[in-house]
């Protein structure tokens, strides 16, 4: 996962994205370098449009959100209706003593 940060700063800083680059932003942070995950990371990354991909994320997440709002306040109008089913129940009872 660092590496994948590290990838991301230098491409935010408009440094090339390859092996000896990440290289020193992982030695800089003082993390551990996985040299295969490096290598996997870099030439996975070749010919891939990084700022197209991070607004795909970025909408992506918005539509997640906005889809998890909508459940939100569906829950909230089936609260109320379960509250109604009890207190009802809580009256039958109250009937055959």
């Amino acid at each position: 996962m660092e590496a994948i940060y590290a990838a991301l700063l230098l491409h935010k800083s408009g440094r090339p994205i390859d092996e000896e680059h990440i290289n020193k932003v992982l030695h800089a942070g003082g993390a551990n370098i996985d040299e295969s995950k490096v290598k996997s990371l870099v030439a996975s990354l070749k010919g891939i449009d990084i700022d197209a991909e991070l607004e795909k994320a970025v909408a992506v997440g918005v539509v997640s959100s906005a889809g998890s709002s909508t459940e939100k306040e569906t829950k909230t109008e089936e609260a109320p209706k379960q509250e109604k089913r009890e207190e009802s129940a809580a009256g039958l009872s109250a009937l055959f003593g």
